[in-house]
């Protein structure tokens, strides 16, 4: 079941990851940061005191859902039944019949000497 969510929740949390990005360089800092660039436009499309407030909440939302998508993945990742090794050691029972261990060479035998 868990693979099946992997792809998807990696799928989420790039775009979550760059949307945050994107949050983050957009607000306006101390030094004005991006947001001096779209500064009269900032302010006019969140209005003079609620830019901060709504970025902040969009903010928290993205660096939360980050935060729990960062959190599952590595639960995920780290909870799978099978290593990579006992995976290894299973295609090549399938494929060969091959044991874990490599075949040892049979000793040479030596001819009678006269």
């Amino acid at each position: 079941m868990a693979e099946l969510l992997i792809t998807p929740f990696t799928v989420i949390h790039v775009i979550t990851c760059l949307f945050l990005i994107l949050v983050v360089l957009i607000q306006p800092g101390k030094s004005g940061g991006m947001g001096a660039l779209t500064s009269g436009a900032a302010q006019q499309v969140f209005g003079g005191g609620g830019a901060g407030n709504l970025m902040t909440k969009v903010t928290w939302v993205t660096g939360s859902i980050f935060f729990i998508m960062s959190v599952s993945l590595a639960y995920m990742s780290s909870s799978t039944d099978s290593s990579l090794e006992k995976k290894a050691v299973a295609a090549q029972q399938r494929a060969g019949g091959m044991s874990k261990a490599p075949a040892k060479p049979a000793p040479e035998k030596k001819a009678p000497s006269k």
